[in-house]
């Protein structure tokens, strides 16, 4: 647990860190969600089989699937913000924050250059401002942010099964499977 502490502060710094640049690239992303999310999730799984005395096989693939679930659980509730759906928060609050998200990376990516300053731009200066959010977030779903994002988190799924399926047939290997599609499913 205690280096899942340190990976979720190692996390949020440097979130923190590239917030204030806007320049983040896919591969920090990860890093960022990695240590700031998936962490928790990776010991929380871990402990959870080193609690029933599994060996350290078993422990370390436990570790990797919470890990990889954690990785679906962030880029959903990323997708989240970029959803047309009452889910509880106001939609666009990343962008508000200044957070750069995998959908945003993503269309920034793809985007000209002029659009992506412009984007940016809107992000650095206009963050506040409900129109100027809308236009990042329809500018995220026209770029294919959206659907990249979609696909990237069911990959994590994909590779979250494959380690439950190392394991014998049980129903605590289905109750996980169970939420591994809630974690990539929910509303």
């Amino acid at each position: 647990m205690s280096e899942a502490v340190e990976a979720m502060s190692e996390g949020e710094l440097l979130q923190i860190e590239k917030a204030r640049r806007l320049d983040i690239k896919e591969s920090i992303y990860y890093e960022v969600i990695r240590g700031k999310t998936a962490s928790l999730i990776a010991s929380a799984c871990a402990a959870g089989a080193a609690s029933v005395r599994a060996d350290e096989e078993t422990i370390q693939l436990m570790r990797l699937f919470g890990e990889k679930i954690g990785m679906a659980f962030q880029i959903r509730d990323d997708l989240l913000d970029y959803g047309d759906e009452d889910i509880g928060k106001p939609r666009g609050i990343d962008i508000k924050e200044k957070k750069m998200t995998l959908p945003l990376i993503y269309a920034l990516k793809e985007a000209s250059k002029s659009e992506r300053c412009r984007i940016i731009n809107l992000i650095k200066r206009h963050n506040e401002n409900p129109k100027k959010v809308g236009e990042v977030i329809d500018f995220v779903w026209q770029s294919g942010g959206i659907s990249y994002t979609e696909k990237r988190m069911n990959d994590y799924r994909k590779e979250a099964f494959e380690l439950l399926h190392q394991l014998p047939l049980s129903p605590a290997r289905e109750s996980l499977e169970y939420l591994v599609n809630f974690v990539v499913e929910r509303k």
